[in-house]
């Protein structure tokens, strides 16, 4: 949610700062804007819509000259998303710059202080106070000034901040919103994310939560909130630059989905040594993990979906309870973390506002935490106890795939090596089910490769109103994650609802011609699940079933099938969500949207 860079050098920093704000175009932005120094004063370039019209505007950057800038994609909280509301935003005097990710929560209290002191403002925003208060407390020295604002401020920010007075630093300052920066060849630069600096720099320094960073084009310094030095290490990125861009394929979305087999194999062959399931940086002796009587497990949006189908899984093999929570409600429902909870955290970016939030409120009550993430060095992978990585790489559309992809692989690994701990799943069990794990990736992408059928059957919905994804056990989890990439990307109403409560009241919802998509890969449920694609067949909806390569009795209930490769029972979500991309996607597309940036959405949620 926006994106941050900045840059101080010995070469023009608004084409690196345009090149750096495209990499992180996946964030979800409204507008764009950069500012320059040019040895004089601080010029400003915005924009309203999409990055290429301000780069068109300011000729690839030409037309702000400088080696010291920064630069900003908004996605509107504060004031409508225009060109006045579109970072960066300045003092009255235009001589100090800022840009910045968050919210500032206290931003009324501090805007009515400063207007009694005589400061206006043009901006709807809570940015611009920040500029105003920093011009308040300035006497000379930025340090002072920037710890001064941070004392008084409320909420959540990233910043970057220019001073024209002191034109050979940078000064950049995080407090719970993402911020990295590293050190290039003849410069500095600072970011939201990695992809932005990657082609810059494969070294980078993860600033922490109140810790302030002075750059020059030679070196870094670091601060705490009270202007002592503190020092920090580096962390070097081993990402694929290539892994960032499309590489021949239309949309970074289609491209990602593709790389699933990798992504699944990337993740669990590091965790596979000699038959066993190793997974070092878990932290746990078999000990602990025989001593944990309950999983919490805690995510937002797809990784949600992803613990809702481990929930089936922990529990069928390892036979502990497991609860499942959307991390923004963790917290509001005052939840009992008693001794022998492990809570599972589970983001892409590890950024994620609301589950670091449930992270941090249940290590206040002294529960163990495992994060598993894609981001190596992010604020969950930090700041849990153990951090559990999916191997995914950079993944820039904003609608998860491979990530999604990795995070159930880790999950499985965790619930196979729980389950074979305890001893509810026997060494030949374990193997076999390894065995089967290996074939995941050949398997997803001979589901790939069968994407003309999918697309020839999405061109047929393109123009439909609504459209229903149901399920059973592990199914109703697929069928969540089915319904939410096709609203993700298309923009077609659609829900997913566990199949068993289609005549509690959703069935009334069915009229000729609905499609309704049912997902029927647990063998002890088909009979069950057949029965309501009758009922809604009946009532003249369109069946699409995604079933097990078997079940070919599912011919006489549906009107078009999907067949999956034979797999173990809990693995089917990696197999069956496939088709179910690929719908959402070739839907999405037929219909023109904007498939890697969707409106309204953003990659990285970091505000609650």
């Amino acid at each position: 949610m926006c994106g941050i860079v900045g840059y101080i050098g010995d070469q023009q920093a608004a084409p690196i700062l345009l090149d750096g704000l495209e990499k992180l175009e996946y964030r979800g932005y409204d507008s764009a804007g950069i500012a320059v120094y040019d040895g004089e004063e601080i010029h400003v370039m915005k924009a309203q819509g999409r990055l290429k019209v301000l780069n068109e505007l300011s000729h690839g950057g030409e037309m702000l000259p400088g080696t010291l800038g920064i630069g900003h994609t908004r996605w509107a909280t504060h004031g409508a998303p225009s060109d006045t509301n579109a970072h960066p935003h300045f003092n009255q005097d235009r001589t100090i710059a800022v840009v910045h990710n968050g919210i500032i929560e206290n931003y009324l209290k501090l805007k009515k202080k400063l207007e009694k002191k005589g400061y206006t403002f043009v901006s709807e925003t809570d940015t611009e106070i920040i500029a105003q208060l920093l011009d308040y407390y300035y006497d000379g020295n930025p340090l002072r000034a920037i710890t001064k604002v941070m004392h008084r401020m409320e909420g959540s920010y990233a910043l970057g901040i220019i001073f024209s007075d002191h034109p050979d630093e940078l000064y950049a300052v995080r407090k719970d919103s993402p911020l990295i920066v590293g050190h290039t060849k003849g410069g500095s630069i600072i970011a939201s994310d990695v992809p932005a600096v990657l082609k810059y720099t494969r070294d980078v320094v993860f600033i922490e939560n109140e810790e302030i960073v002075r750059m020059t084009a030679e070196q870094m310094e670091f601060f705490n909130v009270d202007e002592e030095p503190i020092d920090k290490e580096t962390v070097h990125i081993d990402w694929d630059v290539n892994a960032a861009e499309k590489g021949g394929y239309e949309h970074f979305m289609l491209k990602e989905m593709y790389e699933q087999p990798k992504a699944i194999t990337d993740t669990f062959s590091p965790r596979l040594k000699d038959g066993k399931i190793v997974i070092e940086e878990l932290g746990m002796s078999d000990e602990d993990i025989k001593a944990v009587r309950k999983i919490m497990i805690v995510a937002c949006g797809s990784a949600y979906h992803t613990g809702m189908t481990s929930k089936y899984v922990f529990e069928g093999l390892a036979r502990i309870p497991v609860e499942v929570d959307l991390a923004s409600e963790f917290r509001y429902r005052d939840p009992i973390l008693e001794e022998g909870t492990l809570l599972i955290v589970v983001s892409q970016s590890g950024e994620t506002a609301d589950t670091l939030a449930a992270l941090r409120e249940a290590k206040s009550k002294g529960v163990r935490v495992l994060g598993i993430v894609n981001v190596v060095g992010s604020s969950i992978a930090r700041e849990a106890d153990n951090v559990m990585y999916t191997w995914a790489g950079p993944e820039i559309a904003v609608a998860t795939t491979k990530a999604y992809s990795a995070q159930l692989i880790a999950l499985y690994l965790l619930a196979m090596k729980f389950a074979h701990v305890r001893g509810e799943l026997s060494d030949e069990g374990l193997a076999e089910m390894i065995e089967e794990l290996k074939e995941l990736p050949a398997q997803v992408e001979m589901m790939l490769n069968n994407q003309n059928k999918i697309q020839k059957f999405a061109n047929r919905y393109l123009a439909a109103r609504s459209i229903f994804f149901i399920g059973r056990g592990i199914d109703y989890a697929i069928s969540l994650e089915g319904s939410l990439k096709l609203k993700e990307v298309s923009y077609i109403h659609s829900e997913a609802y566990a199949a068993g409560e289609l005549k509690h009241g959703t069935i009334s919802l069915i009229e000729e011609g609905t499609l309704v998509c049912s997902v029927l890969t647990q063998e002890e449920l088909y009979k069950k699940t057949i029965s309501n694609m009758v009922e809604v067949r009946t009532r003249g909806a369109f069946v699409m079933a995604v079933t097990n390569v078997d079940n070919t009795e599912v011919e006489k209930a549906a009107d078009y099938v999907v067949y999956i490769p034979k797999t173990n029972k809990y693995f089917t979500n990696s197999l069956a969500i496939i088709p179910l991309q690929l719908f959402g996607y070739y839907v999405a597309v037929g219909r023109g949207c904007d498939v890697d940036k969707p409106r309204n959405l953003a990659k990285s949620v970091t505000v609650e």
